[in-house]
């Protein structure tokens, strides 16, 4: 059974960041989890200076620890205006990399699930809030959820109940287990999930193609028909009695084709797992799970391969 124990909310006060806060407050009451809330005050370099060693070093004011205060009681009174709890850990912390600060309040709260907002496509609104998630997600040590702009909104204190989820496969080591971690949440709430895996003709049918002279039609739906069954082959027995399962395939660019489906079937959450490690994989990251987080409609989880 999937449990969120511990879930880390930062925020910066932003519309986006408060509807992440509502999120968190759901899901917390949900999973009876511990939320901790909060707010990185960033150092700005007020000059830089030469080192002794030739090097320049920044040199960064200081917040003062009555402002610290002051800030603190501002996010308290954030989060119980918000979400009127006022139990929830609230945490300031201090540094010049808010990225830096968030994955270190994970690790110290030993956080099972992190939920951010972002500002969605462009815009000075994105290179805040929106480039910080982005940066997040490369390093994260649990699950991400991103909730877009243009989520839907959630009643205080009602469970977002995921019901249609649809998680993303290309059948990397990170994606099988964001296919494990749909499959939980899809049976907790018994909703329907769907299976999905875009394939980029002609690039896929390198695996099936062994003569020019092949019908490619035929080896289309040769392909067609072998990645189903790879998908199919994913969910054990024992988890269709607890969620509808369906699988499809669709040609195209894999970005598109999620959010084209996320969109057909009202999806209310996006499941993907992905590596982020490798120069490959952090190609693939940004063409794809940057792509569908900046454009998505619905919340989207994003689920790292744990660091050897």
């Amino acid at each position: 059974m999937l449990r969120f124990s511990r879930i880390l909310c930062p925020t910066d006060f932003s519309e986006s960041s408060r509807q992440a806060l509502k999120y968190a407050k759901a899901l917390s009451s949900w999973y009876d989890a511990r939320l901790t809330v909060l707010h990185v005050c960033v150092d700005l370099p007020v000059f830089e200076m030469t080192s002794p060693l030739g090097h320049s070093v920044s040199v960064t004011g200081l917040i003062e620890e009555s402002q610290l205060a002051e800030r603190r009681t501002a996010l308290r009174r954030f989060v119980t205006s918000e979400i009127g709890d006022d139990s929830v850990d609230i945490v300031i912390s201090e540094g010049t990399d808010a990225k830096a600060e968030i994955l270190k309040e994970a690790t110290a709260t030993q956080a099972s699930l992190i939920v951010m907002g972002t500002h969605g496509r462009s815009g000075i609104d994105h290179v805040l809030l929106g480039s910080l998630t982005e940066k997040v997600l490369h390093k994260a040590p649990c699950p991400i959820l991103v909730v877009p702009p243009h989520a839907p909104r959630i009643d205080d204190g009602v469970a977002p109940v995921f019901k249609r989820i649809l998680c993303a496969v290309d059948f990397s080591p990170g994606s099988l287990l964001g296919v494990n971690v749909a499959l939980a949440l899809a049976q907790e709430a018994d909703a329907r999930l769907t299976l999905l895996h875009a394939v980029e003709h002609p690039a896929a049918l390198r695996e099936v193609v062994f003569s020019t002279n092949a019908d490619v039609d035929r080896l289309h739906a040769a392909a067609e028909a072998e990645f189903l069954r790879r998908l199919r082959a994913l969910v054990p027995a024992q988890a269709r009695i607890y969620c509808t399962v369906a699988a499809r395939v669709n040609d195209g660019k894999p970005a598109r084709e999620i959010e084209r489906v996320a969109a057909a079937e009202q999806a209310d959450l996006i499941v993907m797992g992905v590596q982020g490690r490798s120069a490959v994989d952090l190609m693939v990251f940004g063409s794809n799970t940057n792509a569908v987080i900046r454009n998505g409609a619905c919340p989207v989880l994003v689920v790292p391969t744990p660091r050897a």
